[in-house]
């Protein structure tokens, strides 16, 4: 672990892997929930943890040094159905990566329970693991200047859907009607680090 001080009241705690940031994440809220640790924002990413919102950074920082974090606790039980029809430009371009067919990609994607393990790049946009690495896919060379809000793609270890229409380089495997960001919505955010999500196919892609 590696803490790093971000201006007068932020920490920046750098682990080995998404696994660690993920305990981490959860370690850290369950601390604040019960009073032990007071800051304002928790804020995970792949590697990272940001703290900010501290009266004693040092104090805090040698805490973290010398803890054990635990493993991340059971996963909740509830989980978000996420409907979504495997129709994507990219469909094709991913099963060839995969070595099967587009109808085997739906199958193996919505087969897949997935976690959310950080949010970013948009409101509302989550970064989903539990692909094994044998379907992890590269980013497009080329990336599209306007993606459609509810695509779902796939980059690297992550699925994610677009919650609005911007530029864009991963790859395209379906699109969804669920409002992944609604300002009126309280939490306007669908989707949460730690978050299951499963995605339930409404129309079989024609299979081969």
């Amino acid at each position: 672990m590696r803490v790093l001080p971000v201006g007068d009241t932020a920490l920046l705690v750098e682990v080995a892997s998404g696994e660690e940031a993920q305990a981490l994440h959860a370690e850290l809220v369950r601390r604040r929930a019960e009073g032990s640790l007071t800051v304002r924002e928790i804020v995970p990413a792949a590697r990272t943890v940001l703290l900010d919102g501290l009266a004693n950074p040092g104090g805090v920082a040698a805490g973290l040094r010398a803890a054990e974090v635990p493993p991340a606790p059971p996963q909740p039980e509830t989980v978000v159905r996420i409907p979504v029809r495997y129709d994507g430009p990219d469909l094709a371009d991913v099963a060839a990566h995969w070595g099967v067919s587009p109808h085997d990609v739906a199958r193996i994607h919505a087969g897949t329970e997935f976690r959310v393990a950080f949010c970013g790049f948009a409101p509302g946009f989550g970064y989903l693991t539990g692909l094994p690495p044998r379907y992890h896919v590269p980013r497009r060379a080329t990336p599209r200047t306007a993606v459609p809000a509810g695509a779902v793609a796939l980059a690297g270890p992550y699925t994610g859907v677009y919650p609005r229409s911007s530029p864009g380089g991963w790859q395209l495997i379906g699109r969804t009607d669920a409002v992944l960001w609604d300002h009126t919505r309280v939490p306007a955010a669908l989707l949460a680090p730690g978050t299951r999500v499963r995605f339930v196919p409404r129309a079989e892609v024609p299979a081969p």
